[in-house]
């Protein structure tokens, strides 16, 4: 018996697509399953990373941003309650005020000093700076001069070097400096002249990200080494943290549990072993997705809204609104199924197919909808999202019309048509299906391409858009699945497209390494996607070649 016939069996179509439906609601069920996670024995934190643009428009880089004494009130009255010290980063747009509103919460303060290339500008923070240094000398714990300069090669070890000697010869409190560890090792020189060396070590963001099961014991490695390297020197770990969401890289992974377990590993290895620390960050800060991706924007403790997003004891639960993407998934498979009877359109087989396929298609539209949240930044980029989320749902719907309408006359469908026919065909009549299907692959075929093309040479903050193609890139196949047979050349655009579409997944792979499963699953789907049309292109030139050679 011929395998493709025994595939395009209603039984077996109907199974595929409950499979379908059931990975679609997997996803809902692991976001609501409790996680266990190891206590912290720690019930207060050391010091945490405070910058008070937590809100959607806030950044600061807006030149007339200005932070009110009030917000600083409201943002350190919730910290006080589980913080001892926040850092900052800059004493300008309102952040001067910091100090002495934290002294009235018995709060400890690292004071930033923000320097850039601007020299105006750095000479502004480092004036009020000493101001500060002076009026609330008592409250500061240290001043930091400069974050990341030399990373963002903004200052010259020299020039930093200059404007560390200048602070610590205007004040006796402790003058640091703060950067990646790796640029420590790169500029030993900058410790000669700090009183104690800050490092920040994010084993998220390291060049060989660390996954969450060797996180907390690469930041003490990393520690390990600085202190071989400058023996004798005090050692702030200056920023550490883990992201609760983002796009996974090589294995490590973005969310609130994982964010949890970080933290609570971290406090239970930092205390028992006398490490000083400062963890980041107190808020989620929405204006760092513009410049790190979705990831930057999530490392807070806290949300945008002052909610703490775990506690120190107990499970964690990755999203506690989990049962409303299942619920939606149920209700649009309801709807399909409600607007076949009412249509007096449905036999039994064909009911249950439209429910496992609107159940599916609505939890993977909830899923997408749940990341565009967390991942849209601007007007420019929710316009973009909303209308592929259209475009997806309407290609969707129309591969469902076209299996349901298999299910019930058992006719398979025509044969998408290239672009080139639907040009030719446009106004053809008895055409719609075989037009639209044409129309809807192609799209498909060519945003994959383009998303591969961005992953592959910028793709460091590009999140992996799984749930927005699931749906159609599923429906597409199963179409594919039921068709028809013929001899039919697949357009040249399309051979091209789906010849790029699986060369550049398997780059795509290499570069994020089959260690990062999101990595992997957007793999398989553009391979479902682009296989199909590579492997009918080539089968039918080898036919073509053998009746050739037969004839000559």
């Amino acid at each position: 018996m011929n395998p493709n016939s025994l595939l395009r069996r209603p039984i077996a179509v109907l199974t595929v697509l409950y499979l379908l439906a059931l990975c679609a609601n997997g996803y809902w069920i692991a976001l609501g399953r409790p996680a266990s996670v190891a206590n912290s024995s720690v019930a207060r934190i050391a010091c945490v990373s405070y910058a008070p643009y937590r809100l959607a428009g806030e950044s600061p880089f807006d030149p007339a941003a200005r932070v009110s004494a009030e917000r600083i009130e409201t943002d350190l009255t919730a910290l006080s309650k589980r913080f001892n010290c926040v850092r900052t980063y800059s004493v300008g747009q309102g952040l001067d005020q910091v100090p002495a509103i934290a002294a009235r919460h018995h709060m400890k303060v690292l004071l930033g000093v923000w320097l850039s290339r601007d020299r105006r500008a750095n000479d502004l923070e480092m004036t009020l700076a000493r101001q500060i240094a002076a009026s609330q000398h008592d409250t500061l714990a240290a001043i930091v001069v400069g974050n990341e300069v030399l990373l963002r090669g903004e200052l010259s070890p020299e020039a930093l070097a200059a404007q560390i000697t200048a602070m610590r010869n205007a004040t006796d409190l402790p003058v640091t400096y703060a950067d990646v560890w790796e640029f420590w090792l790169k500029y030993p020189q900058i410790a000669a002249v700090v009183s104690f060396i800050t490092i920040h070590i994010l084993p998220y963001w390291e060049d060989h990200p660390v996954p969450i099961e060797d996180a907390v014991a690469h930041v003490a490695q990393i520690r390990a080494q600085l202190m071989a390297r400058f023996p004798g020197r005090d050692i702030l770990i200056g920023e550490t943290g883990w992201p609760s969401a983002g796009r996974e890289r090589a294995g490590a992974r973005p969310s609130l549990v994982n964010q949890a377990r970080f933290i609570r590993e971290f406090l239970n290895w930092a205390g028992p072993n006398q490490v000083r620390y400062n963890v980041i960050e107190a808020f989620d800060q929405p204006w760092k997705r513009l410049l790190e991706g979705t990831a930057g924007g999530y490392w807070g403790i806290y949300d945008a809204h002052l909610h703490e997003k775990f506690a120190q004891q107990g499970e964690v639960i990755e999203d506690p609104h989990f049962v409303l993407g299942i619920a939606l998934g149920a209700l649009f498979g309801l709807v399909l199924v409600l607007g076949l009877i009412v249509g007096k359109r449905g036999n039994v087989m064909t009911c249950l197919a439209a429910f496992a396929m609107g159940d599916g298609i609505g939890a993977c539209a909830a899923a997408q909808i749940r990341e565009m949240v967390r991942a849209e930044r601007t007007p420019a980029e929710w316009a973009i999202g909303i209308a592929l989320c259209v475009i997806a749902l309407a290609s969707a719907l129309w591969a469902a019309r076209i299996v349901l309408k298999w299910t019930q006359t058992g006719a398979p469908p025509p044969t998408p048509l290239g672009i080139a026919g639907v040009r030719h065909e446009f106004f053809a009549r008895g055409m719609t299906d075989a037009l639209v299907g044409g129309l809807v692959r192609f799209v498909w075929l060519y945003f994959g391409a383009l998303m591969n093309l961005l992953l592959i040479f910028d793709g460091r903050y590009r999140d992996f858009p799984i749930f927005l193609y699931a749906a159609p890139v599923a429906a597409l196949s199963l179409v594919t699945l039921i068709g028809r047979e013929d001899d039919a050349v697949p357009a040249i655009e399309e051979q091209g497209l789906s010849l790029w579409l699986v060369l550049s997944s398997v780059v795509v792979l290499i570069l994020e390494t089959p260690q990062n499963p999101p990595a992997v699953l957007w793999v398989l789907i553009m391979a479902l996607l682009g296989a199909p049309c590579c492997v009918r292109a080539i089968a039918l030139r080898l036919v073509a070649q053998k009746q050739q050679r037969a004839r000559d």
